[in-house]
């Protein structure tokens, strides 16, 4: 594939993504920013930090909207957070980047809003998978155009043409927790079985999620560096993040994230939740995994008073005005 380096506008409110339960349809107009860098809605105020991305479960999200085999990736972005932070983060004609794109949920959302987007995937199985995603989105009347590029990401700037430099309005990606995740599971006669839990058979150790915590930080600095030079002045970064554990240890992803797009230059302007669980009357209904509960469970009954995951940190950040070599002197 190719990648795309021109863009056609595209009338506002055209192709816009989700429903009302899912996307803030406000679109962002500059200056709409308060004196802190904080995005404001059309009216002046500040947008909610919580984001409703769960009204409906990932499940329905994705159905007749993606093609089947999306279920297999291990660690799919839910859509409406990514229509969300399209939606309230660009506007119609924008260029969109995810660098780490997966199945393409960030580029089928772009598209389906009316923007044009890029990805980048390192594994072939999940770049054949967004292609086909891309490919059912124009064939649904999707407006915008996009493109699938395969290799890796830490080497973004010789990927990627030159003419897409400060030609990005919005990156946005997802950090991998590690090489096997929750995945699927399937009753059986020995209990229950779990499956497309991999980012693959574990041959391959180029992809991010093979790395320790240090590796991974240091390799999704590399990614947000080149981000940050594919971004015009002004352009914004959103990153969901979620804490995970591991030997019974909290390890802070989301903070290490924040201080990785530090170090790339960027600047931190907002922390956001994005809700995995849906509110109703006032509460909210979690939507936990299978392992997810049981380990909940398993934690209580054994004293240690752990939580369902109920939201994914989303972390904002800007592009200087200024180039990035030149606002760090």
């Amino acid at each position: 594939m190719t990648a795309v380096a021109d863009h056609t506008p595209f009338p506002p409110n055209q192709g816009q993504a989700g429903g009302a339960e899912d996307t803030y349809h406000g679109q962002h107009r500059d200056p709409g920013r308060d004196r802190s860098g904080r995005h404001l809605a059309p009216d002046g105020s500040q947008r909610l930090s919580v984001w409703a991305t769960a009204q409906r479960t990932g499940p329905v999200q994705r159905r007749g909207r993606y093609v089947a085999e999306s279920v297999k990736h291990p660690a799919r972005m839910l859509p409406a957070i990514a229509a969300h932070a399209i939606a309230a983060y660009t506007q119609p004609g924008d260029l969109v980047l995810d660098p780490m794109c997966g199945i393409g949920t960030t580029l089928v959302e772009a598209i389906h809003a009316g923007r044009d987007a890029i990805g980048v995937e390192y594994e072939p199985r999940w770049s054949n998978i967004a292609d086909a995603n891309i490919t059912h989105a124009q064939q649904q009347g999707a407006s915008g155009r996009a493109s699938v590029v395969r290799g890796d990401a830490t080497r973004l700037r010789s990927l990627l043409p030159a003419a897409l430099t400060g030609q990005v309005a919005l990156v946005v990606t997802s950090p991998p927790y590690g090489p096997t995740v929750h995945g699927l599971v399937r009753p059986g006669a020995d209990g229950v079985a779990k499956f497309d839990n991999a980012y693959n058979d574990g041959t391959d150790k180029g992809n991010l999620a093979y790395r320790d915590l240090t590796g991974l930080t240091d390799g999704f600095a590399q990614i947000l560096s080149g981000c940050a030079a594919l971004l015009r002045p002004g352009g914004t970064v959103v990153v969901s993040a979620r804490p995970w554990r591991k030997n019974g240890q909290l390890v802070d992803l989301p903070s290490a994230v924040i201080a990785v797009g530090i170090r790339a230059r960027l600047i931190p302007t907002e922390r956001c939740v994005a809700l995995l669980a849906a509110v109703r009357d006032g509460r909210l209904v979690a939507r936990p995994s299978f392992f997810q509960l049981q380990a909940v469970r398993k934690a209580r009954t054994g004293g240690t008073p752990l939580h369902l995951i109920t939201h994914e940190d989303v972390l904002i950040f800007r592009r200087p005005e200024l180039p990035p070599e030149v606002a760090d002197d």
